[in-house]
């Protein structure tokens, strides 16, 4: 693999410069943000998965921002890994949390959600104009499918991550369009994704806190 190919795929990118996209290297101070902001916002609350959730937000923002400035392979999969992470730490999560299930039942509950979320890839591709962020359209659905199937067993919980899916849907628009809008902004979309995704994982991880301190619903 070439490790150092530059890669040229966002609209504000004009040359192969530090800061040949200066806007979307930028933006990327808001997943630091939000991880600080949800890391005072933890307290001493013993959450040790949403603190692991906290320091992967910062990295994705660490992680994106070596891609919009270096704009190579390697810097490529700095910017995907985190993601990766955070969307396999939080589906663990949940399936503890949201459904208390065991460590051995989580962890396959995972590897479900991955499995038809790859499924799913090739269907939601040929979806004209957001096709083009296939890799990510199941995270929406599934969250969303968290959501409708916690409405009894968690209302509050289960309103959160439905509007966790609906701010990941509004910043997916963002960053499928960018490559549209060239030649009417020529800064592109995509820094759109980066400020309203860092939203929406920070939201998606106070979801979770939520969740862990309130108080437990009395029986009916």
């Amino acid at each position: 693999m070439e490790w150092t190919r530059h890669i040229d795929g966002y609209c504000e990118r004009l040359d192969p410069g530090y800061w040949g996209e200066p806007i979307n290297a930028v933006t990327n101070a808001a997943f630091l943000l939000v991880a600080l902001i949800m890391w005072r916002r933890l307290g001493n609350a013993p959450l040790p998965l949403a603190r692991v959730l906290v320091v992967i937000l910062a990295a994705i923002g660490l992680g994106s921002f070596l891609f919009h400035t270096h704009a190579q392979v390697w810097s490529a999969l700095a910017d995907v890994l985190p993601i990766m992470a955070f969307v396999l730490v939080y589906i663990y999560a949940a399936n503890r949390a949201f459904w208390r299930k065991g460590r051995l039942a989580s962890v396959f509950g995972v590897g479900v959600a991955i499995a038809l979320s790859v499924a799913l890839i090739p269907v939601l591709a040929v979806i004209p104009l957001i096709g083009v962020s296939a890799s990510y359209l199941p995270l929406p659905l599934l969250i969303a499918g968290y959501g409708l199937a916690l409405r009894s067993r968690a209302p509050d919980t289960a309103r959160g991550l439905l509007i966790g899916a609906g701010l990941l849907v509004v910043s997916l628009m963002f960053r499928s369009l960018d490559q549209v809008v060239c030649d009417i902004l020529p800064f592109g979309t995509h820094f759109g994704w980066h400020l309203l995704n860092a939203v929406m994982l920070g939201w998606m991880i106070e979801v979770y806190r939520r969740h862990m301190l309130a108080p437990p619903l009395p029986r009916r």
